[in-house]
């Protein structure tokens, strides 16, 4: 052996795999090969709850709101709000073995705004990236056909 390779120490060889610590998930349930569900979101300009059942809409699998996931009243619509009330969601539902879903978006309805609060399209795209094959997307505002007059009077609000 010559005065090079005793000076080299030879390492063992590790892979690149065996370096890399994958991100453990919970044990999932795995029910036949496709299992679908809906989420409901509920989104108005106090708050946004996420609620994911089954498709027939009887059995829950998942709730969650933005009002768990942070401190303060006025952030409880917010966006971040929404993302983490969606994500609290999605792990759920892939520890009970659902890989897509129908999504329902309702705002308020009535004879205010009918347009889904802050929170609406966070919760979608969160939704979206927890891995999950989407089917419709469909809005579910109540309208109503005939209504209580709106309150203001003959005239209108004046300002």
């Amino acid at each position: 052996m010559s005065e090079i390779e005793a000076e080299i120490k030879v390492e063992p060889v590790v892979s690149l795999e065996e370096k890399v610590q994958t991100k453990v998930r919970p044990e999932t349930k795995i029910e036949g090969p496709e299992k679908w569900g809906i989420a409901h979101i509920y989104s108005s300009y106090n708050n946004t709850i996420i609620h994911m059942t089954d498709l027939t809409g009887g059995e829950t699998v998942s709730i969650s709101s933005g009002g768990v996931h942070v401190n303060a009243d006025r952030y409880e619509s917010s966006p971040f709000a929404a993302m983490k009330a969606a994500n609290a969601v999605v792990e759920v539902a892939h520890t009970k073995g659902f890989t897509g879903f129908h999504i329902r978006v309702r705002a308020v309805g009535g004879v205010g705004s009918r347009v889904p609060g802050p929170g609406a399209q966070a919760a979608i795209r969160a939704l979206a990236r927890g891995g999950f094959k989407i089917g419709r997307i469909d809005d579910v505002t109540p309208i109503p056909h005939d209504t209580t007059r709106k309150k203001g009077g003959k005239r209108g609000r004046r300002v």
